[in-house]
C-alpha cells in the first residue's frame, strides 16, 4: 500500500460532514475510453456507417443516445439507434479481458479511505458496462456507493448523475469534489455546484478541460495520489 498522506481539514473548515470524492470511472479510474471508441466504431460499421474514431472519442462520457444522434443525425438515429447501442454494449463487454485499471487508481482510493473520506462512483454507464468497469477496478472494499445511468434522467453534461450521487450519500456540494476526464464531467460537476478536477488519462486535451472549467488537471490517478494534499484543498473551492 502507498504511504499515507496526512491532510489537514481544508482551510480549517469543520462542518461535521464526512467529505466525499465523486469519481467518474471510464478514463478516470479505468483505462476504458479507447475500448469504448473501438466498440462504437464496430457498431457503426455494422449498420454501414463509417464514423472516424477521433469523432467518437470526443463524445465518450455522453449517453449512448447522444452519441448516436450527434454522429448519425436524427433520421438515422431513429432508424438504427437502439441497434447501434446494443452492438456497442456487446462489443465493449467482449473486450472485458483487456480493460484495466489506470495506474494509481487503487492507491488513490486507498488514500481517500485513509483520510476518512468517502469514494463514490458517479458514472452514467449502463449496468452491463458498469459491471465490466467494477470488475476491472476491483476495489469494492473502498467504494461507499455507486450510481449508474438508471439513477439519472439526463446524462452528462446535465448535472443529474452528480446530484444523484450527492443525494445518495446525503452530502452537500460544498463537501464533495468530483474527478472526471471529459468536458462533460467538468460541465456536469460545475452545474451541480461541485468543484471538479480532471485527468488527462481519458485522452481529452488539457486545453479542452481548462476551457470547460476544471479547477485542476492531473495526468491521471497516480498524479492525483501524489498531490493528494493539493487535491483535498479543492473541497469547497
Amino acid at each position: 500500500m502507498a504511504q499515507s498522506t496526512q491532510v489537514q481539514s481544508p482551510r480549517g473548515r469543520d462542518t461535521g460532514a464526512q467529505p466525499a470524492v465523486l469519481f467518474d470511472v471510464d478514463g478516470t479510474l479505468v483505462d476504458s475510453n479507447f475500448h469504448h471508441v473501438v466498440a462504437w466504431h464496430r457498431a457503426f460499421l455494422d449498420v454501414d456507417r463509417e464514423v472516424p474514431c477521433w469523432r467518437i472519442l470526443g463524445l465518450i462520457g455522453r449517453s449512448g443516445s447522444d452519441v448516436v444522434r450527434i454522429l448519425l443525425g436524427d433520421e438515422l438515429a431513429d432508424a438504427h439507434g437502439e441497434q447501434v447501442k446494443k452492438l456497442h454494449t456487446r462489443y465493449f463487454v467482449e473486450s472485458a479481458s483487456l480493460v484495466r485499471p489506470l495506474p494509481g487508481a487503487r492507491e488513490l482510493l486507498e488514500a481517500i479511505a485513509e483520510l476518512g473520506w468517502r469514494a463514490v462512483l458517479a458514472t452514467s454507464a449502463g449496468e452491463e458496462e458498469l459491471a465490466v468497469l467494477r470488475d476491472a477496478l476491483d476495489a469494492e472494499d473502498l467504494i461507499s456507493t455507486v450510481t449508474s445511468s438508471s439513477d439519472a434522467e439526463q446524462s452528462k453534461p446535465d448535472p443529474d448523475i452528480v446530484a444523484s450521487a450527492l443525494e445518495r450519500i446525503e452530502t452537500q456540494p460544498s463537501d464533495a469534489i468530483f474527478l472526471g476526464d471529459t468536458v462533460w464531467d467538468v460541465e456536469a460537476g460545475r452545474r451541480a455546484g461541485v468543484p471538479t478536477a480532471a485527468v488527462l488519462s481519458g485522452g481529452i486535451p488539457r486545453e479542452a478541460l481548462e476551457h470547460a472549467g476544471a479547477v485542476a488537471i492531473y495526468a491521471g490517478p497516480l498524479e492525483v495520489r501524489a498531490h493528494l494534499e493539493e487535491f483535498s484543498q479543492l473541497l469547497g473551492s
